[in-house]
């Protein structure tokens, strides 16, 4: 799984849950709420105020080492 600024947060989560705390690290506190489970990585951090290229850097990191 390759995760992009459009890549849905719900998505992202159901793939690989443990990615949750990459999302709370940086304020995102309310992954379980209906909305943001459907709103993309960009939509989401334009919200909170964060940078989406380090952000999906980071997960993309984290997935790559997984297997």
């Amino acid at each position: 799984m390759v995760v992009t600024k459009e890549s849905i947060i719900g998505d992202v989560l159901d793939a690989a849950p443990e990615t949750a705390k990459f999302f709370l690290e940086i304020g995102m506190h309310c992954l379980g709420c209906p909305s943001a489970r459907g709103e993309s990585i960009e939509m989401a951090c334009a919200v909170h105020g964060t940078d989406a290229d380090e952000l999906i850097t980071r997960i993309n990191d984290y997935l790559a080492t997984k297997d």
